[in-house]
């Protein structure tokens, strides 16, 4: 006879051996057969039973399975784009080790075993957003959808009742809830608050589009938010659906478009305020009245397969913003926005960004830091694979005079830019004109320090393709820039300004970092 586990199935480890021994346990007396089968050429070989050979097999079968998965969990874990067709040969991947700055910075000491941790221990919290989907599977789900609690989905009646009713009952369930948002429908809604804590985990699947109310008298109670899911654990919002900002009326009553208007906030379209083992994924989120996305004070958060799109010219948009907030991942995402399509400011740490497509927009920027005399902090930061078409800035670290903390542990890895202003650029005199009047340099700012630039090419818009503005009082410190070539738009070479760094570091650069420089 032939056991079925032998044929062709996908097992665990643990299922194999317990079936193993269950079968030669119990077929001792039986003359067996072990049938291997190939499928791609459909050969087929018998092997009589023999000790010492059924001992080689199941030592080869134990070591297979150990291989498959630890390669999955690299794979898993590595999840990049691979741009080396657009690199070529002279780019080489492999980052810098993690203690590479004790080599610039003697002041600087770090703990490879600690640092290894670390990284072990960020990824294992990915890791455990995937045993949450395990232990779901476990549990009883039950489905509610917003359709049955009255929500018409026409676009012109107010749902917001209906949601608000729905989620009343998601969120005091103690089962597993998939809360459903029916396709071909659009929900007109006011601002709304999930507020948890919930009983249970819930996966919202948005099918259908979540439409904004364009009445701003809507929002006198809250300016600040249009859906906002607060406290809420253990959450997945998904679906493939949208969610429309219907932001022009906002726009057009902007300072930044009608100078003659006072300043004032505008709604976040999505915002995650103090939700922990959060999935983002497969939404198009569009036209936001001000910021599209906003992660506050989360942690343990995965964003991915994202569509974010407003107008070039919308103020404000910001794609993704990420403030105070630990260990989130964002990948696989196109972000075309009138401002910073990725921005992350004060508290955020351990933030790490692949596969990112940016334009038109301001770039993914660092800050800004600082604001108002203001103390900040950023550090752990890694852009890995990124594209950015058009934008205004390229890769930025933005701070204001008079403010103080840091930003450290930066990098900037693997990215193509195709006619980008300003590509890159650290500014710590950074200064937004609508908030007032911009100050002097003062005697207090935030410091940068411990920036890598690696594997870096494209054209800049700019005849200055390099521009570090850094502090006279408080220079940057520790910059390293390898494998980075930047040309004009008619293949020029641009030039570069280095403006108060301490402890520069060129390899394999253009411009370079002493021909067509400007030492300020």
């Amino acid at each position: 006879s032939i056991p079925s586990f032998f044929l062709n199935q996908q097992v665990s480890p643990h299922t194999f051996l317990h079936n193993f021994h269950h079968f030669f346990s119990t077929k001792k007396k039986t003359k067996t057969y072990i049938i291997l089968h190939n499928k791609t050429n459909k050969h087929t070989m018998t092997l009589l039973r023999n000790p010492f050979i059924l001992f080689t097999i199941f030592i080869i079968i134990i070591m297979s399975f150990s291989s498959c998965y630890s390669i999955k969990f690299l794979d898993d874990d590595h999840n990049i784009n691979n741009l080396e067709e657009e690199f070529g040969n002279d780019f080489h991947f492999k980052a810098y080790p993690s203690n590479y700055f004790n080599t610039i910075l003697d002041h600087e000491k770090n703990n490879n075993m600690k640092k290894n941790l670390e990284i072990i221990s960020r990824f294992q919290r990915f890791k455990n957003l995937e045993k949450l989907d395990e232990e779901e599977d476990q549990a009883k789900v039950i489905t509610i959808s917003v359709d049955r609690f009255g929500a018409k989905g026409d676009g012109k009646i107010d749902d917001t009742n209906a949601f608000q009713k729905a989620w009343k009952e998601v969120c005091s369930s103690s089962n597993v809830v998939n809360f459903v948002v029916s396709k071909n429908k659009k929900y007109l809604l006011k601002p709304i608050k999930f507020s948890g804590p919930c009983k249970s985990s819930i996966t919202m699947q948005i099918y259908g589009t979540l439409l904004a109310s364009d009445d701003t008298s809507d929002y006198n109670k809250d300016s600040r938010h249009w859906l906002i899911f607060d406290s809420v654990q253990k959450l997945v919002v998904g679906g493939a659906g949208v969610i429309n900002g219907n932001g022009k009326i906002w726009w057009q009553n902007s300072c930044k478009i009608n100078k003659k208007l006072p300043c004032k906030v505008a709604p976040t379209a999505l915002t995650f305020y103090k939700c922990n083992n959060l999935k983002v994924k497969d939404l198009k989120i569009e036209d936001a009245q001000q910021i599209h996305l906003l992660i506050e004070k989360c942690g343990v958060v995965e964003v991915s397969k994202l569509v974010v799109s407003s107008p070039e010219n919308s103020p404000n948009t910001d794609g993704i913003h990420i403030t105070n907030t630990q260990n989130i991942q964002i990948s696989d995402s196109i972000i075309a926005t009138g401002d910073d399509c990725i921005s992350i400011v004060d508290g955020s740490q351990k933030v790490l960004a692949t596969g990112i497509t940016c334009g038109p927009g301001h770039g993914i920027s660092i800050g800004s830091l600082g604001g108002g005399n203001s103390e900040a902090h950023v550090s752990d930061i890694h852009v890995n694979g990124a594209k950015l078409f058009g934008t205004t800035n390229g890769l930025r670290i933005k701070t204001w005079p008079g403010g103080f903390g840091c930003a450290s542990n930066i990098k900037f890895q693997n990215v193509v830019m195709n006619n980008v202003k300003n590509p890159i650029i650290i500014d710590q005199n950074y200064c937004d004109q609508a908030d007032g009047p911009c100050k002097d340099e003062t005697d207090s700012a935030i410091e940068v320090k411990n920036v890598i630039y690696q594997n870096i090419k494209g054209t800049s818009a700019t005849n200055d393709a390099i521009n570090f503005n850094c502090s006279k009082k408080i220079p940057c410190q520790g910059i390293l820039l390898e494998n980075v070539k930047l040309l004009g738009g008619n293949g020029e070479t641009p030039n570069a300004i280095w403006g108060n760094i301490n402890n520069l570091t060129c390899n394999n650069v253009l411009p370079e970092c002493q021909k067509n420089s400007k030492i300020v």
